[in-house]
């Protein structure tokens, strides 16, 4: 009898043991929720404002460059040897500052955006000043790249981080039609020109930079971030981004300078096109992030690779289809291209999917945004050298051959099997969603 009322009373404490636990357990996750959600409005933010400053940017930068020096297709070629150099840096520069978080160093980014966007503003009907601006803006939007990846991927819920970045993807679209309107009627309706444009894009950077400033590292992600990650396990990934480099080109690039070269397109009617591919993107990349948490990251970039080849061809040859006004094909092309550009959401979550442990990841990314940004630099003055000697259509031939091996690449996409206890991913032991 003794020994069962010791029994009983140690079961009693156990039982009141556990229940405590399991109270602070509880308690913990509600917390962990609550400041999750502070986090993501908070990161959202980042996203709304840095989403109107890109509308405004990349919707005018083109035309001010063709406006202002009157570049032909080479010399605009090259011009992105130096726009994407801060990208190749990215990883060296990241390291450098290895010292800040990642919410530090996305305060760091937009104050960078912010500089040279007032620099082209300012002073960039300079030559050699626009391009110095030009570069600040550059490296301050690269090294924002992988901080974005990095705090999207830490806010999603296991096993639908597809879905959240799709989500926070489609505010970003949403903020980039503001922009685009923003360009829209202030050049065609309001007289407003380049120089407001831009400094109405800082200001956005500076909006980024307040909010990002506000965002509170989780402990864990506290202190030093590793300097340099590179691993033999992430080859494949790395070699996605070669093709995305290639394919990124081909969008800032060379589908731009077709709407406004061959067939003298201005500065609104780009802007109308982001517009209109803002607007199909807020519904595509949250149905995307679901069908890359459904499909797999393999089939959703093999079938970008797919489309890609017919937006190649749609961008090279639009004059030799039998249409009345063959440019509302190049138009299509333009805003599939944009639209398409959604699915870097696979690629951040397959290295997700396999990395050996969370503090790889943002270093990875920024190794990605160099190895991207290698083929950035190159490809532009060949594509340029393309179109000036033979005609722009051969630089689409070439675009679609990448786009092709692309392709190859993305089927030897493999991701290990989701472990559902534990919330572990990759065989990753407790990766968690934090910032």
């Amino acid at each position: 009898m003794e020994a069962a009322r010791g029994w009983g009373a140690r079961a009693s404490g156990s039982l009141a043991d556990w229940s405590g636990e399991r109270a602070a357990m509880v308690e913990s996750d509600t917390d962990r929720g609550r400041y999750i959600r502070r986090e993501l409005m908070l990161f959202l933010g980042v996203v709304a404002a840095l989403g109107v400053t890109g509308g405004i940017f990349e919707t005018t930068f083109n035309n001010f460059l063709s406006d202002t020096f009157d570049m032909g297709a080479q010399a605009r070629g090259r011009l992105e040897f130096p726009r994407e150099l801060p990208g190749f840096l990215v990883t060296l520069v990241g390291a450098t500052l290895f010292f800040l978080s990642e919410v530090r160093l996305g305060v760091v980014s937009a104050i960078g955006i912010a500089l040279g966007t007032v620099g082209l503003a300012l002073v960039g009907t300079d030559y050699w000043m626009m391009i110095a601006s030009m570069v600040m803006w550059s490296t301050g939007n690269h090294l924002m790249m992988p901080v974005n990846s990095t705090i999207a991927l830490s806010l999603a819920p296991p096993h639908r981080r597809a879905a959240r970045m799709g989500q926070i993807g489609a505010v970003g679209m949403g903020a980039a039609i503001v922009g685009s309107a923003v360009v829209w009627t202030g050049l065609q309706y309001l007289g407003i020109g380049y120089q407001s444009m831009f400094l109405i894009a800082a200001v956005g950077a500076l909006v980024a930079g307040g909010f990002v400033a506000a965002i509170r590292p989780l402990p864990a992600r506290t202190g030093p971030r590793p300097k340099l990650v590179v691993k033999r396990r992430y080859s494949l990934f790395y070699l996605l981004n070669v093709f995305s480099g290639a394919r990124k080109q081909i969008f800032l690039t060379f589908g731009p300078w077709v709407l406004i070269k061959v067939f003298g397109e201005p500065a609104p009617t780009i802007a109308k096109l982001w517009m209109v591919a803002g607007a199909i993107g807020i519904v595509f990349q949250p149905q995307l992030g679901k069908l890359i948490d459904r499909f797999g990251e393999r089939a959703i970039l093999m079938a970008d690779a797919l489309l890609l080849i017919g937006v190649c061809i749609g961008y090279g040859f639009a004059r030799e289809f039998p249409l009345a006004q063959p440019v509302r094909l190049v138009y299509v092309c333009y805003v599939l291209d944009h639209v398409l550009f959604a699915t870097a959401i696979a690629r951040a979550t397959y290295l997700d999917k396999i990395a050996e442990k969370e503090s790889d990841i943002h270093a990875s990314l920024s190794v990605g945004v160099t190895i991207d940004h290698a083929v950035s630099m190159s490809l532009p003055a060949v594509g340029g050298m393309l179109w000036v000697k033979y005609g722009f259509p051969y630089v689409f031939v070439a675009a679609a051959v990448l786009a092709f091996l692309n392709l190859v690449a993305a089927g030897f996409i493999k991701v290990p099997e989701r472990r559902e206890a534990g919330g572990q991913t990759g065989g990753c032991p407790s990766r968690s969603d934090v910032v």
